[in-house]
């Protein structure tokens, strides 16, 4: 049996927070029992218990039928629980909304969590509005401009990655290793990472690691429609990006006297 700081984990809390974090990564494509036994490798009935008891907590939700489920409400509360709880989440937002002002493009504020980026905070862009929020969705670090400005922030061994080819949002991810490596490097002395529409086709992003941590495990970005970025624009952003970092970095770390949570995947 698998250990946590030498304690036997709890299978039966194991597989619950597995069959949450499958539900909540379908969004709104709701599963069937079938689906959700095989994808866990978990017997029907043993699924089906345990789906009948999240739904009575409110946990997963099911369509009137009984045969679909999706994820319930008692998520979104734990979910805005954990944004409301985190002062760095609380000091940083003015700060997105000040440069979400100065530009009038998309701010972004997302966390390191393994291999993943979770999005924390969104300002949004008055040019394109998304349909869908991005808070509280993950996306793979190597992706997008949050997550290589983070990964840049680590030794090229330490680098948090599943193995070759790497998974692709679009034609323009990078896909290698090798690729990403190289990448990298070009962060590392530039300063700041750059999506070049790695993570949405049509969006170009700009991604700076917040260093109140050693080493870094937020970020910052900016995201504007590539149709729109001039030169003249681009050196405005990184400008107005750089400035917004050292203001919130003069802020932290945080006082002493302040909870100091574990990093579990550290």
């Amino acid at each position: 049996m698998a250990q946590s700081g030498g304690v036997p984990e709890v299978k039966s809390a194991v597989r619950t927070v597995a069959l949450l974090e499958l539900l909540a990564a379908r969004g709104d494509r709701p599963a069937r029992l079938r689906e959700l036994s095989e994808e866990l490798g978990v017997p029907r009935s043993s699924m089906y218990a345990l789906l009948q008891t999240l739904v009575e907590h409110g946990w997963v939700r099911t369509d009137t039928t009984g045969s679909l489920y999706g994820i319930g409400i008692r998520a979104l509360l734990t979910g805005t629980s954990y944004l409301d709880s985190d002062k760095r989440v609380r000091l940083v937002r003015p700060y997105l909304d000040e440069a979400s002002d100065a530009l009038g493009e998309t701010i972004h504020l997302a966390r390191l969590d393994g291999a993943d980026v979770v999005y924390l905070a969104t300002r949004e862009s008055h040019e394109y509005l998304r349909t869908i929020s991005r808070v509280g969705r993950r996306v793979p670090a190597h992706v997008g401009a949050l997550g290589k400005a983070l990964l840049a922030e680590r030794p090229d061994d330490e680098l948090p990655l599943p193995e070759d080819p790497l998974p692709a949002s679009t034609p323009n991810t990078l896909t290698t290793r090798t690729s990403l490596l190289a990448d990298l490097a070009e962060v590392r002395e530039r300063g700041y990472s750059i999506d070049h529409e790695e993570t949405v086709t049509g969006i170009t992003g700009f991604g700076f690691a917040l260093r109140y941590d050693t080493p870094a495990t937020d970020a910052i970005s900016c995201s504007v429609p590539t149709s729109r970025l001039t030169d003249e624009h681009e050196h405005r952003i990184v400008a107005v990006m750089r400035e917004v970092r050292t203001k919130i970095e003069t802020l932290l770390p945080l006082p002493s006297r302040d909870v100091e949570w574990r990093d579990p995947h550290r």
